[in-house]
């Protein structure tokens, strides 16, 4: 099996317990040497100063290469490239952009009156200042707004079009998810990377509340799994080998890169990225 390149979400502290809990990640996961980590906005771009400041700390501190988050959500064109430039201005060259999702007590996602009205005009205003690597989301199952069968796919198509330069998905929990919706992106002519976003079972309740919020379905026989696991005292343990197996059965189908949504928790990630073969010393020697 090969080595795939990796890489890591974390999202900025609110709090300071949240604090110390995002630099313990960065600590345990920076030594694994990601190809490049993205820090996220949170819901509806409620975090922007903050995420603004992790990223830069990230980079000062670390040296890793950082994707910063930009949605759409709640500010002007004009406000959400002014972000775009700061971070150009601390050194970011790479943006994860999103539509992002609807603010605190709406139910929906709507378009400021002066804002961007999609992902894919955001897309559009970064390329052009020709500042950015741009990295996009994408939906291997489809997304709870999408309003027809193949509608991710070509949604996904219209920002490669616009500029991005690869993608990461939502989490799944079926490899074959990610190998049909990778199929069909080829077929529709999508020539960039799509990165497989992985979600490593902190809780898996809290799991099925993520998927249910972006559309992932959840494997009865999973479900079933972790049920008896909690049972047993072995969550931990079935939450390692889920993900390892996934990961596995990735990189045997030809995948090369593995996002991980770290959730600010690293224990699990580690263990999961050195069961794969990766870890702090094999990383050191292949950049030296």
């Amino acid at each position: 099996m090969s080595t795939p390149r990796i890489s890591f979400e974390f999202f900025p502290p609110q709090t300071l317990d949240a604090s110390f809990r995002l630099w313990e990640t960065v600590q345990m996961l920076a030594p694994l040497k990601p190809s490049f980590v993205s820090v996220t906005y949170g819901a509806g771009g409620t975090t922007r100063k903050l995420t603004h400041e992790a990223v830069g700390a990230i980079g000062r501190n670390y040296g890793l290469n950082v994707a910063a988050h930009l949605t759409c959500v709640d500010a002007t064109k004009a406000e959400t490239l002014e972000i775009a430039e700061a971070y150009a201005a601390a050194g970011v060259t790479e943006i994860v952009a999103l539509r992002g999702d609807a603010p605190k007590g709406a139910e929906r996602f709507t378009a400021h009156q002066e804002g961007f009205a999609s992902s894919v005009e955001l897309v559009e205003a970064l390329a052009r200042t020709g500042k950015f690597k741009i990295r996009v989301g994408a939906y291997p199952e489809p997304h709870p707004d999408a309003g027809f069968a193949g509608a991710d796919v070509e949604h996904l198509k219209r920002k490669v079009d616009a500029g991005a330069t690869s993608a990461i998905t939502q989490f799944f929990f079926n490899a074959d998810t990610y190998f049909r919706f990778r199929d069909a992106c080829v077929k529709a002519g999508i020539n960039v990377p799509i990165i497989p976003g992985i979600l490593p079972i902190i809780s898996w309740e809290g799991a099925k509340k993520f998927a249910a919020r972006c559309g992932a379905q959840v494997p009865a026989a999973l479900d079933e799994g972790f049920r008896v696991a909690a049972r047993d005292g072995r969550e931990e343990l079935l939450a390692l080998t889920q993900c390892t197996t996934l990961c596995a059965r990735l990189i045997e189908g030809g995948v090369e890169d593995l996002h991980f949504y770290t959730l600010n928790r690293p224990h699990l990630t580690q263990a999961v990225v050195r069961a794969l073969g990766i870890t702090p010393e094999v990383a050191l020697e292949k950049v030296a």
